[in-house]
């Protein structure tokens, strides 16, 4: 059986936090499909197809990721691409409570996929899409925030 693992995300952007999780997890897996959740409820500053192409032309040449979108719950496109891990990054305790708690309800939902938690190494755990997105908005330079193949 393969192993394969959802990284879930809005990605809006793909940040290097993010592309340090999926370098640093890719080892492990035969394959990580990398799925940008379409949240209704969440006004979107980037469009699904920005964030698609962004990520494709980081990881294009790599045969053991893919790049797809999903709705609903995670469980459910997990079972979809027969993944048993939902790989998920903390930068602090903050990010460990809340993700904790999904983890968990995940768990419930569907006993056979586990959740990996990948700490954020110590100097990227301060970048996180929403600051990089107020940088945009203000005019800043994001270079190095994101993954030299994002043109931002």
């Amino acid at each position: 059986m393969s192993k394969i693992a959802i990284f879930p995300g809005s990605f809006a952007p793909f940040s290097v936090g993010h592309q340090s999780i999926v370098d640093r997890t890719l080892p492990l897996f035969d394959k990580i499909v990398i799925a940008i959740g379409i949240n209704s409820e969440k006004n979107q500053y980037f469009s699904i197809e920005e964030r698609l192409e962004w990520i494709k032309a980081v990881y294009g040449k790599n045969s053991k990721i893919e790049v797809k979108r999903y709705e609903g719950l995670t469980v459910d496109f997990c079972k979809k691409e027969k993944a048993n891990y939902i790989l998920r990054g903390l930068r602090d305790s903050h990010d460990f409570k809340f993700e904790k708690n999904i983890a968990q309800m995940n768990k419930e939902l569907n006993t056979s996929i586990e959740t990996i938690f990948i700490i954020t190494p110590p100097e990227l755990s301060h970048i996180s899409s929403s600051i990089i997105r107020d940088i945009i908005k203000n005019g800043g330079d994001v270079k190095k925030f994101v993954p030299k193949e994002i043109d931002l």
